[in-house]
């Protein structure tokens, strides 16, 4: 057990720019490097930004030249903005570190967040982040009167969402009963210590959504508490819970570095920076 101590910077009228999140980020990720401050979670609400991973491709970026910001997490592009919790733990782990790990810690804890709403959630194998189910594919409503067996995002290469209308929209995925993304996942890893994290929408405008590819996922949507709810949710009504689960999982969790399978040869093993979203 390690303490963990959490840090509100600003939300609502008190929103805080990304780029002045993202400075206080590496501050405090340095002091925690040297031991001068416990683990620590910045808990935070962002004015609309896109921030784009390094393995964003162009295509995935927004078609009418919105700015984007080019962060070192892992993952691709998504967006922040008013009505989104997001936090960035910055928490040093055992080395080897196991990203994979921490990766996990985070989703559990946002599920057991969204449990206590009565929001059902779930992992998605290969995907990271915290998900809403959708339908069996065989159950889902053909998309522009196609059967889902000729559904052109799997199977045009040259196939945009952002050119063909709402029934692609990743914001209207619900409607198609689509698996969709409540939270993301993207986090980094220098010198052992964490940094970058999650986002969790909560009552956010998704459509900002649609002029991306969100975390380059095309067969998929977003979605947010409040849209699955069917009722109002803000981020105040969150964040206490929110707090309660991260701390819970994050302060309890038994840290164990990553087992390392002994090779023969000279090759040696690396040590993973970074997750995806």
């Amino acid at each position: 057990m390690s303490e963990f101590r959490f840090v509100r910077m600003g939300f609502g009228p008190d929103a805080v720019e990304y780029q002045e999140a993202w400075d206080e980020q590496r501050r405090v990720h340095a002091a925690r490097f040297a031991d001068e401050v416990p683990d620590t979670c910045l808990l935070v609400e962002h004015p609309p930004v896109y921030t784009a991973g390094r393995r964003t491709e162009d295509s995935e970026r927004p078609l009418d030249g919105t700015p984007v910001i080019d962060v070192d997490r892992g993952g691709k592009i998504t967006w922040h903005g008013p009505g989104q919790l997001v936090g960035y733990p910055i928490q040093k782990l055992p080395r080897p570190v196991d990203v994979v790990a921490h990766v996990r810690r985070l989703e559990e804890a946002l599920i057991r967040t969204c449990a206590e709403f009565g929001l059902e959630t779930s992992r998605v194998e290969g995907r990271s982040g915290v998900w809403v189910l959708g339908d069996p594919v065989e159950r889902r409503p053909a998309l522009g009167g196609l059967s889902l067996d000729f559904d052109p995002r799997l199977t045009d290469e040259e196939f945009d969402a952002r050119f063909n209308g709402p029934e692609y929209a990743p914001s209207n995925a619900g409607q198609r009963r689509e698996d969709r993304k409540i939270a993301a996942i993207g986090i980094r890893v220098a010198k052992g210590v964490t940094m970058h994290g999650f986002s969790f929408n909560v009552n956010p405008d998704n459509t900002w959504f649609d002029r991306i590819i969100p975390c380059g996922i095309r067969d998929a949507g977003v979605t947010s508490l409040a849209n699955e709810l069917g009722r109002d949710v803000t981020i105040a009504d969150v964040l206490p819970v929110a707090e309660r689960h991260l701390r819970d999982v994050l302060e309890n969790a038994e840290l164990k570095p990553r087992l390392i399978e002994k090779k023969a040869g000279p090759e040696a093993a690396r040590t993973p920076e970074k997750a995806s979203a």
